[in-house]
């Protein structure tokens, strides 16, 4: 017990948070944000491996990089206790696959299919928690009208809905070839990452855009450009999916992004309209190593807690 005290004594005087410290499966997002250097943080950070996809990452294993880390046997299988979910709960109670249509001044006003998105959900055996889980599968297609090859690479994954919830997240790179999750966020902004800059956005940036950075090449955001504020409505996975990337580290797969929350949707189970955003935030240049990646926020149905509001409003392109 003394040794326990001590070692929670030493993460209290380093300014860690518990999320960074034990945090293999799912890690609670509080509505009061994470400690951090500078001062509050609504991202927590789990494999911090590759530079936020601006290189190679490495996949989490039951023994390293496992931060926000789950391991089911396989995608349909419940991430959460196996006391809590088992018999027919050990599988979705709900699941949809869909196409990703992008459709913006960037592919000139008509729908491309860029790729397909499942969507799942799980409930627990006493019906008193909820498991959501979305997973992005991208294909070739070049969605810019543009001279060049560009194809949608997927930064963040945003689903919302849970105001006024008590939620946790967590992540699994079933299969093995997938991005993982950087950093996750009780917020609705995602946060441009480019070499550099900070792993934890810090808050006080008083509005809430779906995307924060530097929207042209090259150069680095602005400490402004950097800052993203906690929206209890909202969790955003930061991670790097791309049929073809720039620098290297393709992986046309997310992994399967989760939010547990105490609050399940009324059956039959339907998806809710603008309840996941995908957001492209310019981190680095296309495939084709040329041409532009410009924000761009897709929006698509999904999965909500019965009553969920989904705002702020998509805006197109971003």
């Amino acid at each position: 017990m003394k040794n326990i005290k001590l070692k929670l004594a030493i993460v209290s005087a380093l300014g860690l948070t518990a999320s960074h410290v034990f945090a293999t499966g799912f890690v609670a997002l509080p509505n009061t944000g994470f400690t951090v250097s500078g001062g509050t943080s609504a991202y927590t950070l789990c494999n911090t491996t590759g530079d936020f996809g601006s290189g190679i990452p490495s996949n989490p294993t039951t023994s390293t990089n496992n931060t926000c880390a789950v391991f089911p046997t396989t995608e349909n299988r419940s991430p959460g206790n196996s006391a809590d979910y088992t018999g027919a709960r050990v599988f979705p109670v709900a699941g949809s696959t869909n196409s990703i249509i992008v459709n913006n001044t960037y592919t000139g006003g008509v729908n491309k299919s860029i790729g397909n998105y499942r969507d799942y959900v799980w409930r627990s055996d006493d019906n008193s928690e909820c498991i959501y889980g979305v997973k992005i599968e991208l294909n070739s297609t070049d969605y810019n009208v543009a001279a060049g090859t560009q194809n949608f690479e997927v930064n963040d994954v945003a689903r919302g809905g849970w105001s006024g919830l008590n939620v946790s997240a967590a992540y699994s790179t079933i299969p093995s070839i997938a991005s993982p999750v950087y950093r996750i966020g009780l917020t609705y902004t995602a946060v441009q990452h480019r070499p550099g800059d900070d792993d934890q956005p810090l808050t006080g940036l008083g509005s809430n855009p779906s995307i924060n950075g530097l929207n042209s090449w090259p150069g680095s955001a602005s400490s402004t450009q950097q800052l993203a504020d906690i929206d209890d409505n909202w969790v955003v996975f930061t991670t790097d999916a791309n049929f073809l990337d720039d620098d290297g580290s393709t992986t046309a797969n997310s992994g399967m992004y989760y939010v547990k929350s105490d609050v399940c949707p009324a059956t039959p189970y339907t998806q809710v309209n603008n309840a996941i955003r995908l957001r492209q935030t310019f981190q680095e240049r296309a495939g084709d190593g040329v041409t532009d990646n410009s924000f761009i926020e897709i929006s698509l149905p999904g999965y909500a807690p019965t009553g969920a509001v989904l705002t702020p409003a998509h805006t197109n392109p971003y």
